[in-house]
This record gives C-alpha cells, sequence and structure tokens, in this order.
C-alpha cells in the first residue's frame, strides 16, 4: 500500500505537470491557422512582437491578466482550427476544454462542430528546450540560428583568464532543465541591454526602468530554479545588476546610506516601484532587493536583485567576482547557483535560506473536519514560529531571559582560540626547523553531519541522569579532570581548565564520559523532539564543495603527496571556480553564525527583541551543538596524534592547528601505516569535510616568537601576516 508520501509526491507531480496553455508549436499552429500575424497578436495583447515569439517557442509563459486572455484566444481557435487527420489522439490541454466546454454548456448546449474539433485536436508533441551560447574559440564563429529573445555578446576588449570566449571547461553532470525555467536560475544585466545567463546564454533585455526589468524578467526572461524540496518553493529569479546597468535604470553609482544600506524612501526608484503596485521587503532597497507582489494561488510574482556597485558580492565570500565580466560574473553565480541555491542576499543569508529550503516548515495535511488540504507542521523541520532558548542558551540582553532575572550563567561553546604555554615546550621541540600548519576542511560542515539536534521547546530538568543521545545543554562540574597541559581543554574555547560547574552542550559532556570521566549533571534543558535537521544542508554543501574542488584538479583519487600539489596550484587553475569553493566556504560558515545572529546597531536596548530572534532558524541551541562537536572532533584527533606520534601542537585557531615538524611537509610528521596509508584516528591529507590540507609553513623560530608574545601562530601561518579565516 502507498504511503501518505509517495502519495503527496504523487499529487504534487500532476499539479505540477497539469499545462495551462497548450504546447508552444500548438499556439503558432492556432496563430497561423487564423492568419493573424505576431505583431498583430502583441498588439491585442498589449505586448511586443519578441513576447509573443517566447511564447510560440516556449522560452517564456504569459502570466495574469494576459494569461487569460491568451487562453481565451487560443480557446477559441483551437474549436474553429482542428488539427488535420483523423483518429489523433486527444492532446491534455484539448482534454481540458472539451470538459470545460462541457461544464459550461453542457452537452445538450454543445454544437456538434465544436465537440468534433476538441476531439480531433492532435496530442501535446515534444518541445526541445534550445538556447544559444556564446561560440568560443574553438566552435564555429556563424552566428548560430538563434531565433527570438537571445543574441549574441558584443564585442568586447579581451580580457585576461576569467574572458567568457575561453573554451568552456568540463562541468559535473547537470539535471535536465525544467521546462519553466529554461534559461536557468539568473542572470547578469549589463548597461547595453546584454542579460548573460548560465552556459554562455545572452538575452536582449529592453528594460530601461527597474519596474520594466521586473516586469521582463518575470513575464520573458525565463529565469528561475526549481524547489529543492517537494514542499518547498520555487527560487525566485535572480538579476545581477553591474555599474552600467544600475546607472541606466536610475540608480546612483554608490548607496549613500552605509549604515542603513538602502535607498531612501523617497528616491525616485522606490517610488516608480511602489507606484506600480510593487512592493518591497522590510530591508528596503538595498544591495539585495526583493521587489514582489502578493502571491495570488500557486503563482510567486517576485524578482531578487543584486546591485554590484553597492557590494552585494562581499569580496571576502567572492573574491574578485565582482571585477569580472559579466557572463564570468554569471558563470560563477550559476554554478553555485546550481550546487548550493540561488543566491538570496550575502553567503551567510543564502546558508541558512538553504537550510529552509531543504527542510520547508510545513507541508498539505487533510483536516479531518472538513476534508480539506490545509497547511500543516513538516515533521523534521523548525516550524513557522520562533522559539525561545533556554535560558543557558541565550544571552543576556535576549528579553525572556533579560526580564527573567537569569544570574545562572551561559553556554561558552566556542571555536578553539588557543596557543600552547611556552614553558611546556622541550628543546628537542625548538630545534625542530618548521611550524606546519593544517586545516580541517570545512570543519563545521563536517560536524553537521548526522548531527541530532532538538526541535521542540526545551523542557527543564534537575539532578537528571546524562544521557548523550539527547540534545540540550548540561550543567555539569568539569573542574576535576585533568589532561595533559601540553593539549587544550576540550571543555573550553581557551583550552582552559574548567574551574568550577558550567553549561555545556551535550556533545562535550559525553566527551568528558569518553575520556572516562563520571559525569553528574546538576540540571538540565533538554529536548524532547529531535532530529538530523542539518543532514540535508550537510549533503548538498558537501557534494558542492567536493565537485567545486574536482573542478580545480583536486580529486579523491590523489596520492597524499598529488593531494598537497593539487592544493598548492587550485586556485589558479580556474579563478571563477575558485570563487565558487571560496563562496561554499563561507556560506557553511555564515549559515551556522547566522543560527545565534546577535543584535545590530547602535541604538539598540538590552531587553527588546530584535528582527533575527524572530525567526524559526534563530537557534542558539543548534548552534552550540555544531561547534561542541567540532571543538570535540579537535581535540580527539589532537590526542589520538600525540599518542600516535609523541608530538603535540603549538597552537589551534578554530579548525586550523601547528604542529613543530622536522619538515617543511605534512607528509614529514602526520602518522602512516606500514602499507603507506594514512593511521586512523589522526589526522588525515584529503579534499572532503574533516579532513586536512596544508594551511602554511613558517620557520619554528618565528612560532615561538609569537607564542612568547601572546600571539597565536595558526592566525599567521599562512605568511604576510594574514588572517585565518575563522569556522571554515
Amino acid at each position: 500500500m502507498a504511503s501518505e508520501e509517495e502519495l503527496f509526491a504523487n499529487i504534487d507531480a500532476l499539479l505540477e505537470e497539469e499545462p495551462q496553455l497548450p504546447p508552444p508549436a500548438e499556439r503558432a499552429r492556432l496563430r497561423e491557422a487564423a492568419g493573424i500575424t505576431q505583431a498583430r497578436l502583441a498588439a491585442a495583447l498589449k505586448s511586443t512582437v519578441q513576447t509573443v515569439k517566447n511564447y510560440e517557442n516556449g522560452r517564456s509563459e504569459p502570466k495574469s491578466p494576459r494569461l487569460e486572455a491568451y487562453q481565451r484566444l487560443l480557446k477559441g481557435w483551437a474549436a474553429k482550427y482542428p488539427a488535420p487527420g483523423p483518429d489523433v489522439p486527444l492532446g491534455r490541454w484539448a482534454r481540458d476544454q472539451k470538459q470545460s466546454a462541457q461544464t459550461e454548456e453542457g452537452p445538450a448546449r454543445m454544437s456538434p462542430e465544436r465537440a468534433a474539433a476538441l476531439n480531433s485536436l492532435p496530442s501535446r508533441p515534444e518541445v526541445p528546450q534550445t538556447f544559444t551560447r556564446v561560440p568560443t574559440v574553438e566552435e564555429d564563429e556563424t552566428e548560430p540560428d538563434i531565433g527570438v529573445a537571445v543574441k549574441p555578446a558584443p564585442e568586447r576588449p579581451a580580457r585576461p583568464a576569467t574572458s567568457s570566449r575561453r573554451p568552456a571547461k568540463k562541468a559535473a553532470a547537470r539535471p535536465a532543465a525544467d521546462p519553466r525555467f529554461p534559461h536557468g536560475p539568473l542572470a547578469v544585466l549589463d548597461g547595453d541591454g546584454s542579460a548573460y545567463g548560465v552556459d554562455g546564454l545572452v538575452l536582449d533585455c529592453p528594460a530601461t526602468t527597474v519596474v520594466e526589468l521586473v516586469e521582463w524578467t518575470l513575464a520573458e526572461s525565463g529565469l528561475g530554479a526549481p524547489k529543492l524540496h517537494r514542499y518547498g518553493k520555487d527560487a525566485d529569479p535572480l538579476i545581477v545588476l553591474t555599474a552600467a546597468a544600475a546607472v541606466k535604470l536610475g540608480l546612483p553609482e554608490r548607496l549613500e546610506d552605509r549604515r542603513g544600506l538602502r535607498l531612501e524612501e523617497d528616491h525616485p526608484v522606490v517610488k516608480q516601484v511602489l507606484k506600480a503596485r510593487w512592493q518591497l521587503t522590510q530591508r528596503g532597497f538595498g544591495p539585495w532587493a526583493r521587489i514582489y507582489r502578493k502571491a495570488q494561488g500557486r503563482e510567486r510574482q517576485c524578482v531578487q536583485l543584486a546591485v554590484l556597485p553597492w557590494d552585494a558580492l562581499d569580496s571576502r565570500a567572492w573574491p574578485g567576482v565582482a571585477g569580472m565580466e559579466p557572463a564570468d560574473i554569471a558563470r560563477v553565480l550559476g554554478v553555485y547557483a546550481q550546487r548550493v541555491i540561488t543566491p538570496r542576499g550575502s553567503t551567510a543569508v543564502s546558508g541558512l535560506e538553504l537550510m529552509t529550503a531543504l527542510r520547508p516548515p510545513t507541508r498539505p495535511v487533510r483536516d479531518e473536519e472538513t476534508g480539506n488540504w490545509v497547511s500543516g507542521p513538516n515533521p523534521g523541520s523548525l516550524g513557522t514560529e520562533p522559539m525561545d532558548p533556554a535560558p543557558p542558551e541565550g544571552q543576556p540582553e535576549h528579553p525572556a531571559i533579560y526580564h527573567s532575572g537569569w544570574k545562572g550563567g551561559f553556554l561558552r561553546e566556542e571555536a578553539y582560540q588557543w596557543v600552547r604555554s611556552v614553558d611546556t615546550l622541550t628543546d628537542e621541540e625548538c630545534l625542530l626547523p618548521f611550524a606546519v600548519g593544517l586545516d580541517l576542511n570545512t570543519a563545521f560542515l563536517a560536524a553537521a553531519a548526522r548531527l541530532t539536534v532538538g526541535l521542540s521547546a526545551p523542557d527543564h530538568f534537575v539532578g537528571p541522569k546524562f544521557n548523550p543521545k539527547i540534545p540540550g545543554s548540561w550543567l555539569v562540574d568539569l573542574s576535576g579532570i585533568e589532561l595533559d597541559p601540553r593539549l587544550p581543554s576540550p571543555f573550553t574555547p581557551d583550552g582552559t581548565r574548567p574551574t568550577g560547574p558550567a553549561w555545556y552542550q551535550t556533545h562535550t559532556v559525553a566527551y568528558a564520559q569518553e575520556l572516562g570521566h563520571n559525569v553528574a549533571p546538576i540540571e538540565a534543558y533538554l529536548r524532547r523532539e529531535t532530529g538530523a535537521y542539518l543532514d540535508p544542508w550537510h549533503d548538498r554543501l558537501k557534494n558542492a564543495y567536493v565537485d567545486t574542488l574536482a573542478d580545480l584538479g583536486v580529486t579523491k583519487d590523489l596520492t597524499d603527496t598529488e593531494f598537497l600539489a593539487a592544493m598548492e596550484r587550485h586556485k589558479q587553475v580556474d579563478p571563477a571556480m575558485a570563487a565558487v569553493l571560496t563562496a561554499i566556504k563561507s556560506t557553511v560558515k555564515g549559515g551556522i553564525g547566522k543560527l545565534f545572529e546577535n543584535p545590530q546597531g547602535k541604538g539598540y536596548r538590552e531587553g527588546e527583541p530584535w528582527p533575527a530572534m524572530m525567526r524559526p532558524t534563530w537557534r542558539p541551541d543548534i548552534r552550540a551543538a555544531v561547534i561542541s562537536k567540532a571543538r570535540v572532533n579537535m581535540h580527539r584527533k589532537l590526542l589520538n596524534m600525540s599518542r600516535m606520534t609523541g608530538l603535540f601542537p603549538l597552537a589551534v585557531l578554530s579548525d586550523c592547528v601547528v604542529y613543530p615538524s622536522p619538515g617543511a611537509s605534512p607528509l614529514d610528521f602526520l602518522p602512516y601505516a606500514a602499507s603507506g596509508k594514512p593511521q586512523p584516528g589522526g589526522f588525515r591529507l584529503g579534499p572532503t569535510p574533516g579532513l586536512a590540507k596544508l594551511e602554511g609553513v613558517q620557520e619554528m623560530s618565528w612560532a615561538v616568537d609569537l607564542m612568547e608574545q601572546g600571539l597565536n601562530p595558526a592566525r599567521h601561518i599562512k605568511g604576510g601576516d594574514a588572517v585565518l579565516d575563522e569556522g571554515e
């Protein structure tokens, strides 16, 4: 017997497949049979000839109210001009028209001629998806038959390696294009009206105002992306504006309000948008503007704009992308959209949005009283309402905690920032020539794998027995546990020994138990409903990370020596894909950080709510679980390394550790079995999350000098006084 989930999937598929119009080829046939030109039809629909051409070749679909008018016209033509040929199967659209006619007119009122015409209509043909790519130097330079809506890229001065005219690189296998979005998820608009899409596609955008751009995007561009979960929502199309495009549309070259990051409410463009009955979100018209109308039924009307001259693409997350040619920007963002999500703002925002896209808060359920389908909670999600944290999981300024007068302390589950005391260094260590830094690939992402977190509100318990399978916060005294001073304590971010009872997340307490110590919680805040909420988020980002590294020549089949060599040159292989890789890492870090976003702005007062805490995804307990597990994972490797090799670290900063080494390579101190395989339990080199790569190499004397000054060598091991991107 089919399960409820299978039935819902089948129903969703039917709803998505139900056509509103006949196939594009049939639309053209009906118009030609009626003897109507595209220009005359465009005038009747108050549209353009190009728009009509788009309707008839499947590049775009009409929106309401033009949709209903076009439907009525085609319906009338279908009755007058049936396709020739007897015994042709009735297509689905024609069946809909027949049923509609029978409903409207009844069997007694429908003419025999109309009934015969409807029954003679052809079945829905298969329409191939076509698009035009910019020819590369190795392809035929003759302009291809591009039909309508698409034009070749305009001539531009030669650019370095990021030029879109270089030979296309082999990309990972792509899923079949959604026929609703034939031109991909996004486009980069230049000042001459060229909209650069994915795979070298170039569309002709005639818009001269923001309102025209929004309407063109929704009606004619063919942009968008399908939902990532069957209970989710399709991704809204993204238009990225270059500086020239922004000026052409009436936007200022620079956003004067650098604090609020938005246009003034009386700016002409904002007035135009509102006058046309479009709306802006509460954050207004800023670097990432969302322009929308309230949804009607299943149809969303929303366009996302990213304004490049307003620093929409932060150089830390998207290195060098804002200065690329539009075609290359489209390539970078397009790969990110395909592998991660269509950008919705900063990479941190996109990371958080990806969680919701993969775990939608609601699903359709049947109302037992009425029999109607209504919106209900989706098991495994975080729901639709914000949740107050347990007192130790929040912060003093949170309204629920501030007004309760809580004085019981707070969790300190943060990433490592530890420097070993120079007093513990031996002469043998100081005489080693090198300090080598290892960095764990996306350590927070690795920690999110198969991580059980709380989904319901916390309950308070006094004197509970510890259970490592229950996520929550435990008040425990771990100060009596004595560990080797050459290693950081696993219980505190700074690596110092606890001094008394403190609050810890479940993974930290479980690790104390794993080390052989008895734990006796004093009290706890635990959650009864649990689940691996982050699993799909982890899986998608892991695949994105591994696939992008593979595009840069770093694959799983490399030996450790080959891996180190490939990592040394991977950023030069393809700067565009290197930027995608950085964005993916930033998405991981920022997404986890967004789970515990603090109040912003100088005007904030303690005890007042702030926007971030009103989200269902404001969950400091989930962030604490990820960081606790990541820190425990790091300590477990440090401890195993000391047992296998006798080596102890000099410093740790989040997911980077620095070791004294007899050579300038990790191969000189990492533990290997006689077979040549890495010893399990310690640090291992490789391209997947949780494995390590070389962060940097310096002289040992350099590291000791920093340690004597109280500075962290892991922060600067790359050289050039570079600061590690904490929490990758």
